[in-house]
């Protein structure tokens, strides 16, 4: 086979695997944007068509993305660097919870803290108190059931806050968003500290925002589910990678 054969079947096979990513794409929602009257301008590049006054995405271009956003995420799991997945939107919290029990991968699913990155040392003392609330022992530590009452509820605030971070020792090395509109404070404080972000990124987003971003439907579960797995079958490759050389 000469060369010219060989950049023909090369070609043949990239865009076989584009259309089927496509279709796995549209069965996913992926190319559901907001309403045409809800858009960012910046986003005009990575929209398709408007379509009954609805925004469809470009998904060549997500496809695209998606493949640099998992790619560098791959890079991150071979060096077993931290990442920290944020899902504060109700179709997101749950997910994060799961895509992130995997090495060195944290998650904030319940709400933000203001100063969580940018003030982490202040933040790291709240998470031990929660630590230490949740190893006492309720029944001999607090004999007056008010008390006892007190500090389940407080106990409860903190696990939704802190339990998905518990562990994590520092400052993750990458940050993934999934709701840019929701997450944006959090977003600033990652571009204050120069923590690289990746983010779901839907048509009424900045795309300038972020280091990585995905153009995508980020109200849909199905959507937002498609995308956080792929990124974590990613991380998991390039940790099996790092296994590996480490042989």
């Amino acid at each position: 086979m000469n060369q010219n054969e060989t950049i023909s079947t090369s070609t043949s096979v990239l865009l076989k695997r584009k259309k089927k990513n496509i279709k796995v794409f549209l069965n996913a929602s992926l190319q559901y944007g907001h309403k045409a009257n809800q858009w960012n301008p910046k986003m005009a590049p990575y929209i398709f068509r408007e379509k009954q006054n609805q925004h469809i995405v470009d998904l060549i271009k997500t496809s695209k993305l998606l493949f640099h956003a998992g790619y560098f995420l791959q890079k991150i799991g071979q060096k077993k660097g931290t990442i920290l997945f944020v899902g504060t939107s109700r179709v997101a919290s749950k997910l994060v919870t799961t895509v992130s029990k995997i090495p060195n991968c944290y998650f904030v699913s319940y709400r933000w803290i203001g100063g969580l990155l940018t003030n982490w040392a202040t933040v790291q003392k709240q998470i031990q108190s929660y630590k230490n609330l949740l190893s006492s022992d309720f029944e001999n530590n607090y004999e007056n059931k008010k008390e006892k009452i007190f500090a389940q509820k407080k106990l409860d605030k903190l696990k939704k806050l802190f339990d998905g971070i518990k562990d994590m020792k520092s400052i993750p090395d990458v940050v993934v968003f999934t709701n840019q509109p929701k997450e944006y404070l959090a977003i600033q404080e990652c571009i204050r500290l120069g923590i690289p972000t990746v983010c779901i990124v839907d048509t009424n987003c900045d795309p300038d925002l972020n280091c990585y971003m995905i153009p995508a439907n980020d109200d849909s579960r199905s959507s937002v589910k498609y995308i956080l797995n792929y990124l974590k079958s990613k991380i998991i490759e390039g940790y099996k990678l790092s296994l590996k050389k480490n042989k």
